[in-house]
């Protein structure tokens, strides 16, 4: 893996808005509206706190025990979360990525994700961070270099925020109506997706998150007339920060950092992360929504940040 303490970093403005970008796991590092934040940061050149906005690929979430069938063919991966045994996030988010282009409002960075341990496939990268005046938007592109067919997943760990509200004194309301669910020691699925109405996972109406923990993957299957999936972040003022998906990001990994958990997000504590994922935990070896790129084929898909006035 490459070192995490590199310190290229990418400002953007448009508008209102500013953004900054890091040359290493092409993380968003912060994004603000006025100068209020609407996404945790971290100190420019150490490692980012719990992933905070780093590109997780070619998987996101885990893969159970690092092994996994594809074409027939058996994989062995290399277990990089050994308390819960299992491969996690991919091999990007710690590895210097390529500058393709900088402006004032966009960087687009790549990287070829390279063959390892029970990873014999040819796949490039390409993510690209844009600010407009609504707002930012990222677009990844992912494309088989080689000459079998590759499979494929990709997430990216953002945090959000509003300002400098508590979290705990926001609520989450979010486009989603079912769940996966989970084993809560080792984060994998159980079963099948199940409804979220009427439980404590019901998001589609606002609610608070005072004392609310969450680790979760939801489809994302409530998009609005433009097929964007919105959720959306509230203070009590009733500003806002929305972050929203495409229909080729299909779900999302909602995670509390809590230090009641030992997982505190550092001068913050509680914070949130709203995780864009095309598919869900251990799809290597489900099969739930995974990608498959033929040979010479591209996937694109996009998610975006915006700022939500009262």
């Amino acid at each position: 893996m490459g070192s995490m303490t590199d310190a290229q970093n990418y400002l953007l403005t448009s508008g209102n808005y500013r953004a900054e970008v890091a040359g290493v796991g092409a993380g968003l590092r912060a994004l603000e509206y006025d100068g209020s934040p609407l996404t945790e940061t971290w100190e420019l050149g150490k490692k980012p706190p719990l992933s905070a906005g780093l590109v997780l690929a070619p998987w996101p979430n885990r893969v159970a025990d690092g092994k996994f069938t594809f074409g027939g063919v058996d994989h062995e991966l290399e277990i990089t979360e050994p308390e819960r045994n299992s491969a996690s996030h991919g091999f990007v988010r710690r590895e210097e990525w390529t500058l393709v282009e900088h402006s004032d409002a966009k960087v687009q960075q790549s990287i070829d994700i390279g063959l390892h341990k029970g990873w014999p496939y040819k796949v490039s990268l390409t993510v690209t961070h844009e600010l407009t005046d609504d707002g930012l938007v990222v677009t990844a592109s992912a494309t088989n270099d080689g000459d079998t067919d590759a499979p494929f997943g990709i997430g990216f760990h953002s945090f959000v925020r509003v300002g400098d509200v508590p979290l705990d004194e926001c609520t989450l309301e979010l486009s989603a109506g079912t769940r996966l669910q989970l084993d809560p020691k080792r984060n994998l699925p159980t079963g099948p997706s199940v409804p979220t109405a009427d439980t404590e996972y019901d998001f589609t109406n606002a609610k608070s998150l005072k004392g609310v923990w969450l680790d979760t993957p939801f489809s994302a299957e409530v998009p609005d007339e433009d097929g964007k999936a919105r959720h959306v972040l509230t203070g009590p003022d009733g500003n806002a920060t929305v972050l929203w998906t495409d229909r080729e990001f299909d779900w999302i990994q909602v995670f509390t950092a809590d230090p009641a958990k030992k997982q505190a997000y550092p001068d913050r504590g509680r914070a949130l992360a709203i995780e864009p994922m095309t598919c869900p935990p251990d799809a290597f070896n489900s099969g739930i929504d995974l990608l498959v790129l033929a040979p010479g084929k591209s996937w694109t898909g996009s998610w975006g940040m915006e700022y939500r006035a009262a």
